[in-house]
């Protein structure tokens, strides 16, 4: 038996019981990838994260465990991971007041993360997305893809005559259509026209199963709707095929959806706030920034607030 310590987190928010919950074990030397997956289908948070030594040019080693599946990137992982990391010491030391630097080697590459210390507290922290974005067209029937959801087909697309200030930065007649959309981990974008098409959306595992079915693409579902107050964006988004039916908070998803924005996008640097988890009770909050040149994203980050909520032991047998 061996004893390993962890902590959890919720992230992209700036209270307890917010947010998303995130574990994350500060040292994984001993753990095979097979007790790292129970562990994480033990613990049952949408990502837990287990911390080795580094093998390049990062502060650390992170892998990234759903319940179901290990995966190459994640946002919310990589913000509260680079969090806690500056808070015990482990990357970005540093005295006083201000913006640490830590770099977390991941599947997709090294992925660095600028993390606010405030108050002598580490609070927050910006990813920048390591991989180029990516897009691939969706061939089949909008109607199905409408299907799945439980809306009506002309729920969906974005309406930029409605005047929604969050989509002022897109360019008339680039189309709106659902697509596959990666900034190093690839989610099925589906743009809706509304908040309340977002909240009365319904994932339809069968019509998925029939839908989705290119072994070369992703599954996860992701849905974008203009915003409400004083969010820019509304979004969801759905993953049971990883054990996670419905996320509070998706970074990598975020930073996918900050791709898919770009290349819709004028040139220039636009900020979106995004907001998720409010139809789960755990509202989250995050900041997306891409910049645009030449109709090319050259820049996405990622960011918002990670509080402590507790530590722990866990007995792992040998």
């Amino acid at each position: 038996m061996a004893r390993y310590r962890y902590h959890t987190l919720d992230v992209f928010t700036d209270r307890i019981f917010g947010g998303n919950p995130l574990a994350v074990f500060p040292d994984g030397r001993g753990l095979d990838g097979a007790t790292m997956q129970r562990i994480a289908r033990e613990l049952n948070l949408s990502e837990t994260v287990f911390l080795l030594p580094s093998e390049g040019e990062g502060d650390l080693r992170a892998r990234i465990f759903t319940p179901g599946a290990e995966v190459p990137f994640a946002g919310h992982p990589t913000v509260g991971t680079a969090v806690l990391a500056v808070s015990e010491g482990l990357a970005g030391r540093g005295e006083g007041d201000g913006v640490r630097r830590v770099v977390l080697e991941e599947g997709v590459g090294p992925v660095a993360v600028e993390v606010e210390v405030r108050d002598g507290e580490a609070v927050a922290g910006t990813l920048t997305a390591a991989a180029v974005p990516t897009e691939v067209a969706f061939p089949g029937d909008p109607g199905e893809v409408a299907r799945m959801l439980g809306v009506d087909e002309g729920d969906l697309g974005f309406d930029l005559e409605g005047g929604a200030p969050a989509l002022a930065p897109l360019r008339p007649g680039v189309g709106f259509a659902p697509a596959w959309a990666s900034a190093g981990l690839e989610f099925f974008v589906v743009p809706v026209r509304s908040v309340e098409v977002a909240q009365r959306a319904r994932l339809d595992e069968g019509v998925r199963a029939g839908l989705l079915t290119d072994p070369d693409r992703a599954t996860m579902v992701y849905v974008v709707a203009p915003g409400e107050g004083d969010a820019d964006l509304r979004v969801r988004m759905f993953a049971p095929e990883i054990g996670v039916p419905e996320d509070p908070a998706t970074g990598s998803a975020c930073a996918a959806l900050g791709g898919w924005l770009g290349l819709r996008s004028v040139d220039g640097v636009h900020p979106w706030s995004v907001e998720q988890g409010i139809e789960m009770g755990r509202p989250s909050r995050l900041a997306l920034e891409i910049r645009v040149a030449g109709g090319a994203v050259d820049r996405i980050r990622v960011g918002g607030g990670a509080v402590r909520v507790a530590s722990g032991e866990m007995t792992v047998p040998g």
